[in-house]
């Protein structure tokens, strides 16, 4: 029988999906599931080159009414609180039971996964709308396997609705060891420490500098709530005297605002990274082990990358071969001087870089370790 990959997913950016549809539609092309700006745009592609059947469930879509994606509106992360924050606070906070939506959505999910009959769930992480009763009915009902993935700790930000699910997955794929043993202390099955994210070479490429866009420190990322992201204001905030530009779709705090050039998703964000001098790469302060996103990314664009010292960074990379650690702030400050000064040897660890994500972290890697390891 052939993989039938039924995602379940948030549609965070849902306008860059519609125009990624249209331009899709205007070139003949087949309809991508996810934008461009997620990395499941290019885990649907990997799939697709395998034969696999691949479909997505939008679960922040609400349960009654039109399933159009131009339903939803954009997330931007601020410190304000707004009357949409309002509403879902207390959304959230109504039992399953009563929550006449929530529960409107899971019979959808249901629905769908009867119509797909999916051999595989693949739900990503930071749910906050299917219920385990769902899972495990659709589990017992088609005999899938139940795939979770995630970049985050369950400690700091799971929900009771997640938490509760956390018995029915077969397996737990994370970027970060601790987060996987975290998981399976809550009842997952099994994990897999292999980073979600990876390289697609027809996207994943350097690109020509673009003096709109160029700076000698450069960071794309989310900088908000500070006290999950402290440990990168505390690194920007040290490097203010070194022509440093922030880039992010969210607000920023006080403090960095003057350091603000806009937002950066999909090509944008690429070309900020392959524009600055040194790619600064700070993991949230939830993230202990690491292998965030934007490591692999950054390494392929051919960006010089200058990152938090983090034990799984020795497990995909060379440090001082293909990017530099830094210890602390002080640290930080020496060694972005340093490079700064040393274009040779700087272009020397990027270009190392490029080469050995080509080589080790593309999508295509990620799948053959998930069928070697027989999750797919």
């Amino acid at each position: 029988m052939s993989h039938r990959i039924l995602f379940i997913a948030s549609l965070h950016h849902p306008q860059t999906l519609q125009n990624d549809r249209a331009k899709a539609v205007k070139n003949n092309q087949a309809l991508p599931l996810f934008p461009g700006s997620s990395a499941f745009r290019f885990w649907e592609k990997a799939m697709r080159k395998r034969d696999y059947t691949v479909d997505v469930f939008w679960r922040n879509l609400p349960g009654y009414g039109s399933q159009d994606i131009s339903r939803l509106k954009p997330e931007k992360y601020s410190n304000r609180i707004t009357p949409r924050k309002i509403a879902q606070a207390l959304m959230h906070r109504l039992p399953y039971e009563v929550n006449l939506d929530l529960r409107k959505r899971n019979e959808n999910l249901l629905e769908k996964a009867r119509e797909f009959q999916p051999t595989h769930l693949w739900m990503v992480g930071d749910n906050r709308a299917i219920h385990a009763d769902t899972l495990a009915q659709i589990k017992d009902e088609i005999g899938c396997k139940l795939i979770y993935s995630t970049g985050t700790s369950p400690i700091v930000f799971s929900h009771a609705i997640e938490r509760q699910c956390a018995p029915l997955f077969d397996v737990v794929i994370t970027n970060d060891f601790y987060h996987g043993i975290q998981w399976q202390e809550l009842g997952a099955k099994d994990m897999i420490c292999l980073p979600g994210v990876a390289i697609d070479p027809d996207f994943h490429y350097p690109r020509a500098v673009n003096p709109d866009l160029a700076v000698d420190v450069g960071f794309v990322g989310t900088l908000l709530p500070e006290n999950l992201y402290s440990e990168r204001v505390e690194a920007l905030s040290a490097l203010s005297e070194f022509g440093t530009g922030i880039w992010t779709v969210h607000d920023v705090p006080d403090s960095l605002k003057p350091f603000l050039r806009g937002s950066a998703l999909g090509e944008s964000m690429l070309e900020v990274l392959s524009s600055s001098k040194i790619s600064v790469n700070v993991h949230g302060n939830f993230m202990r082990y690491g292998g965030n996103m934007r490591l692999f990314e950054a390494a392929g664009v051919g960006a010089f990358q200058i990152v938090d010292n983090r034990p799984g960074i020795q497990e995909w990379f060379t440090p001082g071969e293909h990017l530099i650690v830094f210890e602390d702030v002080q640290d930080l400050q020496e060694k972005v001087a340093y490079y700064l000064a040393h274009e040779n040897e700087r272009q020397a660890i990027a270009d190392a870089a490029y080469e050995h994500v080509l080589k080790h972290h593309t999508y295509d890697n990620r799948m053959d370790q998930l069928e070697n390891a027989g999750i797919l």
